[in-house]
């Protein structure tokens, strides 16, 4: 817009100079189609929202319909509006969404487009970039930008048709309607009272609220609790098949944690050390053990966003995590190959009363003498290399 502003002030000079009053009106309409273009273009510009509507969670394979609602909050209309949205590669193509519109007073335009879950992760949606001027181009464009959201892809879940994991505790919980043993600090609910029912489990609180005798419930004082132990090694996978690996990880991870706490009713936590986009440094992961469903989600959306990187070694990993485990818990080991360190940790956690069982990502059957050492210890390994294989169990 600056490059009018010579001409404007050379035809001012002419004018003065030659005193005609025909170049005085050229200019004074020069002048006014300058500032109106100004003002025009600040105002229209000035009043535009816009809002992105979209789901921001969804799993892996589905589709995400996303709409951008524009709008002119103002009474100048806006004769052009470029409108250039960022996508991820992953999820679009092309990777944008462009488009040019007009916007009249306190119009509004809604631009759909489609989200295609392809492949987990955590994506950017956006910056939206609106860009807006007048129609001689006088004053040039002025650009307005609206942050970016984000996007989770869960992994896949697949369904599994067994699950044989292993337990050393002697009172494994399982689901059953009258559990052995009960711990009294753990109410988790009421029923109505039957015969037979000591007099001190009767909720009075509760039975002062129903008017009727209802007793406590507990929660079983011992279940077999399960620690999905996920190797995110740089190092640990083979730089051609990395990525197929490291995804095939993470979809048993996740398939496994699904069943647990879906078909059994039983309690799995998370244990890995990844790159975290979220907050762009390397991250070290820990869940608990929960069954709840919410926890099942937020050990998902962990899984979503987790990438493989230069961490803690493996085997250090596993001796570390497994301090705050209860005695006779199961660990579940993801590992990208085996090796001498990773044997000798599981090794130590079976001899510190852990429960293990070994799940190898790797084209290749694990060697003989890995086979004969595991059996030895009672210890299960299983080799997946295709969803296929995890699909007919471990």
């Amino acid at each position: 817009m600056r490059k009018y502003l010579p001409y404007l002030f050379l035809l001012l000079l002419i004018a003065a100079i030659l005193r005609i009053d025909f170049y005085f009106t050229i200019v004074y309409l020069f002048f006014a189609v300058y500032l109106l273009s100004q003002i025009w273009t600040r105002r229209s510009v000035g009043q535009l929202q816009a809002d992105r509507h979209f789901v921001g969670r969804a799993f892996s394979g589905h589709s995400v319909p996303a709409r951008l609602t524009i709008r002119n909050e103002g009474w100048f209309p806006v004769p052009w509006l470029r409108v250039h949205e960022s996508l991820p590669v992953e999820l679009s193509s092309p990777p944008f969404l462009r488009q040019i519109v007009t916007l009249g007073p306190h119009e509004q335009r809604v631009l759909s487009y489609t989200l295609d879950c392809r492949r987990r992760g955590y994506y950017s949606i956006g910056p939206l970039r609106m860009e807006a001027g007048d129609l001689l181009g006088v004053t040039g464009s002025l650009q307005v930008e609206i942050e970016a959201e984000h996007l989770i892809v869960y992994p896949r879940v697949v369904s599994l048709q067994e699950l044989g994991l292993p337990t050393r505790s002697p009172l494994v919980a399982l689901a059953a309607s009258t559990p052995l043993f009960e711990d009294p600090s753990r109410v988790m609910g009421v029923r109505d009272y039957r015969q037979g029912d000591s007099p001190r489990r009767i909720h009075w609180t509760a039975t002062a609220s129903t008017g009727q005798l209802v007793v406590k419930q507990y929660e079983p004082s011992i279940a077999r609790e399960t620690l999905i132990c996920l190797d995110l090694s740089r190092e640990d996978y083979e730089q051609r098949r990395r990525y197929t690996a490291t995804e095939l990880a993470i979809v048993a991870a996740a398939s496994i944690a699904h069943h647990i706490i879906v078909n059994e009713g039983l309690s799995v936590g998370l244990a890995t050390e990844a790159w975290d986009p979220v907050s762009e440094t390397h991250a070290r992961f820990y869940l608990p053990p929960r069954s709840e469903r919410a926890h099942l989600m937020n050990l998902l959306e962990v899984l979503a966003r987790v990438e493989v990187a230069e961490v803690t070694p493996f085997p250090d990993l596993l001796r570390r995590e497994s301090v705050g485990l209860s005695w006779g818990a199961t660990l579940t080991v993801i590992a990208g190959r085996e090796s001498e360190p990773l044997f000798d940790s599981l090794v130590y956690l079976r001899r510190a009363g852990f429960a293990v069982a070994l799940i190898l990502v790797q084209p290749t059957y694990p060697s003989a003498d890995i086979r004969r050492r595991a059996d030895m210890l009672g210890m299960p390994v299983h080799r997946i290399w295709q969803e296929q294989e995890l699909e007919a169990g471990i």
